[in-house]
């Protein structure tokens, strides 16, 4: 690559220094003149009109005026130098040669020894040859050992030869006097630009020639550089570079998102030890729920930023294997159509995860005041003593759930006008006590005072966009180890994760302060046992009695009336469940966590509420078997 770029350099730099020089240094003129002067006088007219006439490139006028100059003054060897140059110019190459060495034996000055290299060096029509450019170099190296030998034009002259004869390190020192002593001269960025070249610099050496153009070279001159195939080099490094630069500051908002969630954990787990449970929100919590809720923000904002930038990864890392194959001379035509396909596979399921609407649907259905009057009456007396507004829907569902939110846009959950829904799964209400209930569902209530559901729009945006890209990336194959998008998607999943389960489990010891707060650890942490062992019993009980239906062909009995035996498996399920530890990837703390952080707290005078929870439905049977009909239907497609 070197050796190529250096020929086709040596190639366009013929006929370069004189044009790249410009004007021509007067001082200098006006002191051979004066010496011109001391001795022939009535030459200096002469010699001066064919100065001007040799700037003009007019070498036939040139060589009229000069030839009488020199019959006058043949020991002027300013004039000699000059003559033989024109001659060269106008053909007789010979004669040139011969008045250039006679100037050199009267004086061998810079400005003749310099001639006569340049002559040697770039003949008007020919190439030189090997010798005639050694020759040439070794002229130029005499220059730079006399007192004025390190001038621009020496120097130019010598990095231009350097370079045509691919002598890199006389290029190299003649380029750093030029940036040392001319460094605002276009000939030093020029051949600035031709040196980074070799070094296949290809950024700088654009750069160089274009600071060149700018001092004043020639527009064609640079123009032959950047056609050379150094703008097309430089441009590939540019992308290259701003890839690179682009890719390191997201990998960096990454490792920085990463360690801020990893900090907030540990803080939040801090605080909520050393903080007074009998203070519903401590200032210190509410601070740390405010920036929660930002950086919950930052992230969900940093996910779309990210997707052009995996977009990008995806492409160059595909073109970079291809370009791999191409080096190494040998195309896998299968593996390169894999590459392909792959790339626009994964470029379509990222497109597809931000257009592709999934309609939101409410889980079970609305549960009329009619069929549990009571229990609406006990959600609105939790309501009023929390001194927050009540739930406007209940939700029964066929599971074991037990939770609130909010269905409204973000703006009517900010100004708290958004619907509130409680939903109820029929699994849990076996066996629950009122006063153990009413506590659980204080807790609920709390997220809502608390305005835990009031915002988060954007983190479930994320989260429902983050599953449909992977979704969608399984659904093309793409989710496989050697797709950078998919890699992309695991390692996000584990950075939002690792915040928004942060930021919820502070939301969730702080609601349990709130039940506890109002009706006391103990009917607290007796409805939260009663949640997990139903949960636990629940899935035993549906999965054995489900598999059994399918196998027997019969239809299902009833999954919400039978007994469990608090023994054996279900039992250390059970035990394993409370017993739990608290780990970074939770949404809740585990629960013996949740009952000592609340176990100081006092029990309330007054008495709780007796019955079962069960009693405040007006036909628990009705329900029941709905939701036993509601099963059948989710289990419908594995029967045969």
């Amino acid at each position: 690559m070197k050796k190529l770029f250096l020929f086709g350099l040596a190639v366009i730099s013929i006929g370069l220094v004189p044009t790249a020089l410009g004007q021509r240094n007067m001082a200098r003129e006006a002191a051979i003149e004066q010496q011109l002067q001391a001795k022939h006088p009535e030459l200096v007219e002469s010699f001066r009109a064919a100065r001007v006439a040799m700037d003009r490139n007019d070498y036939v006028e040139t060589e009229r005026l000069l030839t009488d100059v020199v019959k006058q003054a043949a020991d002027f060897d300013p004039a000699l130098r000059r003559l033989g140059a024109a001659k060269i110019q106008n053909g007789q190459r010979a004669e040139g040669m011969k008045l250039l060495e006679q100037a050199i034996a009267r004086n061998a000055s810079v400005a003749n020894l310099s001639s006569l290299a340049y002559a040697l060096a770039f003949p008007d029509k020919n190439t030189a040859s090997a010798e005639d450019k050694r020759t040439a170099l070794n002229l130029l190296r005499k220059c730079r050992q006399l007192p004025d030998g390190q001038d621009e034009d020496v120097l130019s002259a010598t990095a231009q030869l350097a370079f045509n004869t691919e002598n890199v390190p006389v290029a190299r020192e003649a380029v750093d006097i030029l940036q040392l002593k001319y460094p605002d001269h276009p000939t030093t960025h020029l051949f600035t630009a031709y040196l980074t070249a070799t070094d296949e610099n290809w950024i700088t050496a654009e750069n160089e020639m274009r600071v060149a153009e700018k001092l004043g070279l020639d527009h064609q001159v640079a123009q032959n550089f950047y056609d050379s195939g150094i703008h097309s080099r430089a441009l590939t490094w540019r992308w290259i570079y701003g890839i690179g630069w682009t890719v390191a500051a997201w990998v960096a908002g990454l490792a920085l998102l990463c360690g801020t969630g990893y900090l907030l954990s540990n803080v939040t787990l801090r605080q909520i030890e050393r903080s007074n449970p009998q203070v519903p929100i401590a200032t210190a919590e509410k601070r740390l729920r405010k920036i929660y809720r930002l950086v919950l923000n930052i992230t969900g904002l940093y996910y779309y930023i990210s997707l052009p930038v995996v977009a990008v990864l995806v492409l160059f890392v595909s073109g970079a294997i291809i370009y791999g194959f191409l080096a190494i001379g040998r195309i896998p035509i299968q593996i390169t159509l894999m590459l392909i396909v792959g790339v626009f596979a994964t470029i379509w399921s990222m497109g597809k995860s931000l257009f592709l609407r999934v309609k939101a649907s409410d889980p079970g259905r609305a549960l009329v005041r009619a069929e549990a009057e009571d229990l609406w009456r006990l959600s609105e007396e939790v309501a009023r003593d929390l001194e927050t507004r009540a739930i406007d829907e209940i939700r029964i569902t066929v599971g074991t759930d037990l939770c609130v939110y909010e269905r409204g846009s973000w703006r009517e959950k900010l100004n708290g006008q958004a619907k509130r829904i409680l939903v109820v799964g029929t699994a849990v209400l076996n066996e629950f006590k009122i006063a153990d209930f009413r506590s659980v569902l204080a807790h609920e209530y709390g997220h809502f005072s608390n305005r835990d559901t009031a915002g988060g729009d954007i983190a479930l945006r994320v989260q429902n966009d983050m599953i449909k890209f992977y979704v969608a990336m399984a659904e093309a194959g793409q989710a496989t180890w050697i797709n950078v998008a998919f890699h992309f998607l695991r390692f996000y999943n584990f950075i939002f994760r690792r915040i928004s389960h942060g930021a919820t489990r502070l939301q969730e010891v702080l609601a349990d302060r709130v039940a506890a707060l109002h009706y006391g650890p103990k009917a607290f942490e007796s409805g939260l046992r009663h949640v997990i062992r139903q949960h636990v019993n629940f899935d035993f009980v549906a999965e054995r009695e489900i598999n059994a239906a399918v196998e027997a062909r019969r239809p299902l009995n009833n999954l919400y009336t039978e007994a469990i035996p608090q023994n054996g498996f279900v039992h250390d399920e059970f035990e394993k469940a409370i017993k739990r530890p608290t780990t970074p990837d939770d949404t809740h703390p585990g629960p013996l966590d949740r009952f000592r952080l609340i176990a100081t707290l006092p029990e309330p005078a007054h008495p709780a509420p007796s019955g079962l929870v069960w009693d405040l439905f007006r036909d628990r049977e009705a329900i029941t078997k709905e939701m036993l009909v509601q099963v059948e239907k989710n289990i419908a497609r594995h029967r045969s």
